[in-house]
């Protein structure tokens, strides 16, 4: 995983952090005020009330956010997306609709708001000359075995292609994939914590595996990227595994454990890179990258791999939370979950 840094580069810039209310929004927004002197950071998303808490998170912790700007909107709404964006340097894409089960039994709004929104971002930020735009994707978008995947997966075409469009204009999309982040909203650390008080852990499969990535990680990865991005990437961190199991017993090694089979659209193991899309990868000591081959492109796999003395695998390869990976011990799970708690 890429060491905890400070990239000059990044500094004095404008950000428009899209779905910022969220858990990696709130953290990737108080990391720019500590860290990089934004000239000016624009908060969207259509939750006022995650707003307002927000914003009082913020002057409590920071006093001045003279630089921050809230702007209520939806992806959904290219003409707003258009104003928030306006002299914007770089624009990170968070906001999505992630939960799978809701997703299914709404399957249109996924669309509109993962599909739709994310083709709205891409014209706005061709409007408005934003030089770099990362969008955050999810390993259920590599081999999509549900909706939600599958709308992400659409959602990085959409972003990988944009720089066929960009014409001469110095705009790159690019895009950055990883699982659940540990101890997120919606992740399994919350909800087994939840279980605390019943009988037992409900597990859906005892091999099930997981890729662990905390919030401050996923962020230096984003930062990254930003940084290293030459247009049309997949960026993918190299990452310990949890197994799930263990999981359960960090928590609470004497509580019984119930299986009770995977549910609809659940994966075995998190997906970061199929076989299909390793001959396209070029290997880094830290992480992966997912390049383009298209000629339309002016730095397709080849370019990238020499600029960055990067190397392309020879031979087609998977990478999954089961696959060649080192898992953490129960120790080393129950001292992260005491970090988030």
């Amino acid at each position: 995983m890429v060491k905890n840094l400070v990239y000059p580069s990044l500094k004095n810039k404008t950000f428009l952090v899209t779905g910022a209310t969220g858990s990696f929004g709130t953290y990737f927004i108080k990391h720019l005020l500590k860290n990089y002197s934004a000239k000016k950071i624009i908060i969207y998303s259509r939750d006022e009330l995650k707003q307002s808490e927000l914003k009082d998170d913020l002057v409590q912790e920071f006093k001045n956010i003279k630089n921050v700007r809230f702007f209520i909107g939806d992806v959904r709404d290219y003409p707003r997306l258009l104003v928030a964006s306006k002299n914007v340097d770089i624009i990170v894409h968070a906001a999505a609709l992630k939960q799978v089960p809701t997703i299914e039994y709404n399957p249109f709004e996924a669309i509109k708001t993962n599909i739709l929104g994310a083709q709205n971002i891409i014209q706005a930020a061709i409007e408005n000359n934003v030089k770099k735009i990362i969008a955050l994707s999810t390993d259920k978008a590599s081999a999509p075995i549900n909706l939600y995947g599958a709308t992400k997966l659409a959602s990085d075409k959409l972003f990988i292609s944009a720089n066929n469009i960009v014409g001469g204009k110095d705009i790159r999309f690019s895009v950055v994939r990883y699982g659940n982040v540990f101890g997120s909203r919606g992740s399994v650390v919350p909800f087994f914590i939840k279980h605390q008080s019943k009988d037992y852990f409900p597990i859906t499969d005892k091999d099930m595996t997981r890729f662990h990535i905390t919030l401050e990680q996923g962020i230096q990865f984003v930062l990254m990227s930003l940084v290293k991005m030459y247009g049309g990437e997949i960026f993918i961190p190299k990452l310990k595994s949890i197994k799930i199991v263990d999981l359960a017993k960090a928590i609470d090694p004497n509580k019984k454990i119930k299986i009770v089979g995977i549910r609809e659209g659940e994966k075995l193991h998190e997906d970061m890179v199929t076989e299909s899309e390793s001959i396209h990868t070029i290997i880094y000591k830290d992480y992966l990258v997912i390049a383009s081959e298209s000629k339309l492109q002016k730095y397709n796999i080849k370019n990238i791999a020499k600029i960055t003395n990067g190397k392309i695998s020879n031979k087609r390869f998977s990478y999954t939370s089961n696959s060649e990976n080192s898992f953490l011990t129960i120790d080393e799970i129950a001292r992260e979950i005491k970090k988030i708690k």
